[in-house]
């Protein structure tokens, strides 16, 4: 039997409390965006070395023990794997959570937006970062928008509110390409955010970011939108509403304003491995304990330990070169 967590939420050693799982559950992407995953990348994850959906599950239950109330499906391209949907349903129906959703590419969408739905998760994330044709096939090394907008299309039918379009703005993207996007968020009632590359791997260090603050400010000035109410947004994004109290444009800027005072996130990889910030190498390998045989009491020790020693912050302007892994590794 598990012994019971500690009473009150969940905190690292610096006070801020944990109460947010992003969970990969898969390295593997069909798209080689020029930030993310360099085009002919071969060291993924073997599969005999993913978690199992029941593997994952558990372990994802053991966080909701400690007070966990937010879990993100990931990936890579978390829907290139099979059963996503039946491990959402198990996740929806755990005690204690409040907020269950699932980052994209979109590519697969379509075919699964009302499945997901059906099995409780509550709001999606599709990576869009262009709607020109020849652009997107030029980031992404497919020619496949039409897939994606289809995709969003059958989000929306499904009744997934809001959907969010994670766009990774760079030194080199056009604005004007930026202001489409916008464009095309108010008219479909969907939310932009912005997004400045972080130096993971060569990929990431080859995109210089620009600071978004002033961009976001450009184009929310353009658009008649004002700033939120501080306090208003939860997350790491500041946003711009129309003034009917919901967000349409937001900025996520780890570069040019990190947020790392209220980090309330850890990483789970497609192997178990806790990551517990995206710019540091401290993890604990949560998986490989699970399946020496582990119990529950004792995964959940090394979960405690593993916050407790949850770093400070990132150190992506002072060290780039520090994270060599890429972002599908660690989990989106």
């Amino acid at each position: 039997m598990m012994e019971a967590p500690p009473a009150g939420p969940l905190k690292d050693g610096y006070g801020r409390r944990i109460d947010y799982l992003r969970v990969s559950v898969t390295d593997r992407c069909d798209l080689r965006c020029s930030y993310c995953l360099p085009k002919d990348f071969k060291g993924f994850e073997i599969p005999s070395n993913w978690l199992s959906h029941e593997e994952t599950a558990r372990l994802v239950g053991l966080f909701v023990a400690l007070g966990v109330s937010k879990v993100r499906l990931t990936g890579g391209e978390p829907l290139l794997r099979r059963g996503v949907a039946g491990l959402a349903r198990a996740i929806a129906a755990m005690p204690g959570i409040a907020d269950l959703s699932l980052s994209t590419n979109g590519t697969q969408l379509a075919r699964h937006a009302q499945a997901l739905r059906e099995a409780g998760v509550d709001r999606l994330n599709v990576s869009l970062d262009t709607l020109d044709a020849a652009a997107f096939g030029r980031i992404t090394g497919r020619d496949c928008l039409e897939s994606v907008l289809a995709g969003l299309a059958a989000a929306r039918r499904a009744g997934f509110a809001p959907i969010k379009l994670n766009s990774v703005v760079h030194a080199a993207t056009p604005e004007a390409q930026v202001r489409r996007l916008l464009d095309y968020a108010v008219e479909q009632g969907f939310v932009l955010r912005l997004i400045e590359p972080m130096p993971m791997g060569e990929c990431g260090r080859g995109h210089s970011h620009t600071d978004l603050n002033a961009m976001g400010s450009r184009l929310a000035a353009e658009a008649g939108l004002m700033p939120a109410l501080a306090g208003s947004a939860t997350g790491p994004a500041r946003y711009w509403t129309s003034g009917h109290g919901a967000p349409v444009l937001g900025v996520i800027t780890p570069m040019s304003r990190h947020f790392c005072a209220s980090c309330n996130r850890v990483r789970l990889g497609v192997d178990g491995t806790l990551y517990l910030c995206l710019g540091q190498e401290d993890q604990v390998p949560l998986g490989r304990l699970l399946r020496d045989g582990a119990t529950d009491a004792e995964l959940t020790a090394a979960i405690l330990a593993g916050i407790a020693a949850k770093p400070e912050r990132h150190e992506f302007v002072s060290n780039p070169e520090r994270i060599v892994r890429f972002m599908a590794q660690t989990g989106g």
